[in-house]
């Protein structure tokens, strides 16, 4: 596992270099200037309007964990998410690793009426013209995969184009990252380059971050509501939980158990 995530960052650069291909960079950015797209929804006044702030991920497999849910319908889980109660959604669209697609951000839109984040390794503007076209309303930058000016450009571009920034750090190197363009600031307690995952990371980095004007979420490692609790009182008004929902048969289901347990 500890090559695994230069491995996945190798392999997005060469899909995104085999799209623009396809379709050029000036093609795709045409079409989202010429269409009438919608008006995307804020990620950020989602999380901090709900009791809860949780982002209900939909994920197939993960190169840690392999397959979580075998025939899962991103339509059914993602409107079986909204009825459960969910914040947002997280859309995986990385293919390789975690067996996800644009189609199913397509059809996750078509679906609920909840923000939506795209959840990939972004690495290129390319991608960014793509989430927003395809009914992305936030893209997650993560801080291990691109340098610190890349960072910036990539959350302003994304602003420009309507889209919200969720911007992952994992620790106190990566806190310069921030920039006036990023909406949510997620500390993942799953190291990329280790696949060890301790949720004790979001605390240490909990009164560094209160300073910050960003909402403030969890992610990963995350499978109680006592640990969500703790997490509020540190500061964090989301939390990104995927795996505690898709490894059960009734995804939505154990996220409206989750939220109700939460609340007593």
């Amino acid at each position: 596992m500890n090559n695994i995530f230069q491995t996945i960052l190798e392999s997005k650069r060469s899909e995104v270099r085999r799209r623009q291909g396809i379709l050029s960079l000036s093609e795709l950015a045409s079409d989202v200037n010429e269409r009438k797209l919608r008006t995307t929804l804020s990620l950020r006044k989602a999380i901090e309007s709900s009791s809860h702030g949780i982002i209900a991920e939909f994920k197939r497999r993960s190169p840690s964990k392999g397959m979580l849910h075998y025939g899962s319908s991103v339509g059914g889980v993602a409107s079986a998410y909204e009825l459960g109660g969910a914040a947002a959604c997280s859309i995986l669209t990385d293919e390789p690793f975690f067996g996800g697609s644009l189609d199913d951000l397509v059809e996750a839109r078509c679906t609920v009426g909840i923000p939506l984040l795209r959840k990939d390794f972004i690495i290129d503007e390319y991608q960014l013209y793509e989430a927003r076209l395809w009914g992305a309303d936030a893209v997650l930058l993560i801080a291990a995969a691109i340098n610190r000016l890349s960072c910036y450009r990539l959350a302003e571009k994304a602003h420009s184009l309507g889209l919200e920034v969720l911007l992952e750090i994992h620790g106190r190197d990566e806190l310069d990252y921030i920039n006036p363009f990023i909406d949510v600031l997620g500390v993942n307690n799953r190291n990329l380059r280790t696949f060890v995952t301790s949720v004790e990371t979001s605390f240490a980095l909990a009164e560094e971050l209160r300073s910050t004007k960003c909402c403030l979420i969890s992610e990963s490692g995350i499978h109680s509501t006592d640990t969500v609790k703790q997490l509020q009182k540190a500061g964090f008004s989301g939390f990104l939980i995927g795996e505690l929902f898709m490894t059960t048969k009734y995804p939505g289901m154990a996220l409206s158990d989750f939220i109700c347990e939460l609340a007593k």
